[in-house]
């Protein structure tokens, strides 16, 4: 009998050993969960400190730049021969963090798979590449050249409402699904622009510097919306070499108009010495990185972080304009700018936020309704004790 209670354990602790094995495993799961999900948000704090850093960065060097430097057109096809570097970044990530190691000819021809089954075709190219390199160099065209005309707190507000503009395109013509409190965050996006271009009294300067940034706001969310009609949605590599392809476009074809401008003396400059280099390769590398950092860095963290990362650039231009700029943040352009912040900060709700909020009201719902049973039992439960007691008896 001893050796067989050795050997087998009785049923009552044969169940608390599995429960406590259970339990542990249960745990197990528990701590690997979150120390992943720290890790996400770890990794997303940095994301987002990049992409605030570099935004608001390449904003503050553009603006600097022009003050030498006056050719918006030149420095936006300068800016976008770098986008050439993203498929040869990609493969060293490839080299690196993957187990099975492609040559460079074979990641790139499983690349190509996303432009169709015959790849990247002469067709293709001019189809399917470079419309999207035209709304590129307009996006960052326009951009800019609100930037000579605006301080840059109001260019880097009114471009967050590119994402309520993508709403509203994604709705009408990819029919997604909607969603009242993202045409919400529209109506605030409008409004904000009205009451920013009302902060400075309508003048011609600032309204065409608010239209110019307007169009590059609509110019990306035409580019996104775009993109997923036509080519759907795209894996690493594959948007790596999109993006890759959109520099050999540029080099192409976008190289004659500056050229065009330095000889109408549109964008004209005496030397090439009076050019500040190191101020146009800064605001390239950083316009680099904040688009590294956009396109990929879902891999490490949440997207709705990395959006957060171009609300928090807003703050940091309105510090440094502050500083630099003769800016007057009066009542109506601080309203405009919260309005606008608001709007944006909308747009990230998930699509199934209404289902969330119920659930957790009809949650607390059911904790309430079960404490107070609970409390009236106990109260009950004694009267009618109490009651027997002191009633008389009849016998007597």
């Amino acid at each position: 009998g001893d050796e067989r209670s050795r050997e087998s354990p009785a049923p009552a602790e044969a169940q608390m050993q599995a429960g406590a094995e259970g339990g542990g495993r249960v745990n197990r799961c528990c701590w690997k969960c979150s120390v992943t999900q720290l890790k996400k948000i770890f990794w997303g704090v940095a994301v987002v400190l990049g992409v605030c850093s570099s935004w608001s960065g390449s904003t503050q060097l553009a603006k600097l730049t022009f003050k030498k430097f006056d050719a918006p057109f030149t420095l936006t096809w300068f800016a976008t021969n770098w986008n050439f570097l993203f498929f040869p970044l990609y493969y060293l990530g490839h080299v690196f963090k993957s187990a099975e190691k492609q040559s460079p000819k074979q990641r790139y021809r499983e690349c190509c798979r996303f432009f169709g089954d015959n790849g990247l075709t002469l067709k293709v190219f001019f189809t399917k590449a470079a419309p999207f390199g035209v709304l590129w160099t307009l996006t960052n065209y326009l951009y800019l050249h609100a930037i000579k005309k605006i301080n840059t707190t109001d260019v880097s507000v009114l471009f967050c409402c590119n994402k309520a503009f993508v709403f509203l395109l994604s709705w009408i013509v990819l029919r997604d699904r909607f969603m009242g409190v993202r045409i919400v965050a529209a109506i605030f996006a409008i409004a904000g622009i009205v009451m920013m271009t009302y902060a400075d009294g309508f003048h011609s300067h600032s309204v065409i510097g608010i239209a110019l940034v307007v169009g590059s706001a609509s110019m990306s969310a035409l580019y996104k919306v775009l993109f997923k009609l036509l080519l759907g949605s795209a894996k690493f590599g594959e948007a790596a070499l999109f993006l890759s392809v959109l520099a050999v476009f540029n080099v192409l074809f976008v190289t004659c108009i500056p050229v065009i401008l330095y000889f109408t003396k549109v964008e004209y400059w005496s030397s090439f010495d009076i050019i500040p280099w190191g101020n146009l390769c800064g605001f390239s590398i950083l316009l680099l990185t904040f688009n590294i950092l956009l396109n990929f860095g879902i891999a490490i963290t949440y997207p709705t972080l990395i959006s957060l990362g171009i609300v928090l650039s807003v703050p940091v231009n309105a510090v440094v304009d502050h500083y630099t700029s003769e800016i007057v943040f009066n009542s109506v352009r601080v309203i405009a700018i919260i309005i606008i912040g608001l709007g944006f900060l909308l747009l990230l709700l998930p699509e199934e936020w209404d289902v969330w909020v119920i659930k957790l009201l009809t949650r607390l719902k059911v904790r309430k309704k079960e404490e107070i049973p609970e409390g009236n039992g106990d109260i009950a439960s004694g009267l009618p004790n109490k009651s027997r007691r002191t009633r008389p008896s009849m016998s007597s």
